[in-house]
């Protein structure tokens, strides 16, 4: 059965330059495995990894044997649903593209929050 974004549709890619992913095949895709749970698809900026950074998240610096390349202001990265709520709720939350979001975000955060967030288009414009 193919995974699901958070507008009940297949879940799309995030992002292959840099390659993310708990799994680094593009995808926000989860699992058991993914005890962070990084479901969502983020296009980070500045602030928000500064945030990130003072929460004890650093995502700028390069991590090798994690396979981590470090991230730059306009990369999109799955984040952890948890900490992007709490730069949510701190004033730093990044744009989210929801098509690539993983529908187990819900159950952190509200649509609502996403949504305000969001920088993809539906395709039915009906919707905005």
């Amino acid at each position: 059965m193919a995974e699901l974004n958070v507008l009940g549709e297949p879940l799309e890619p995030c992002g292959t330059e840099p390659m993310t992913g708990f799994y680094r095949d593009g995808c926000c895709s989860t699992g058991p495995e993914d005890l962070g749970s990084h479901t969502i698809c983020a296009v980070v900026t500045a602030d928000f990894l500064r945030h990130q950074r003072s929460i004890g998240n650093d995502l700028s610096t390069p991590r090798p044997e994690y396979r981590f390349p470090g991230l730059s202001p306009g990369d999109r990265w799955c984040v952890t649903a948890v900490n992007w709520l709490k730069a949510y709720q701190d004033g730093f939350a990044s744009p989210v593209v929801l098509a690539s979001t993983h529908e187990r975000t819900l159950e952190v955060i509200p649509l609502e929050a996403l949504r305000a967030h969001a920088v993809d288009v539906p395709d039915d414009l009906a919707d905005l």
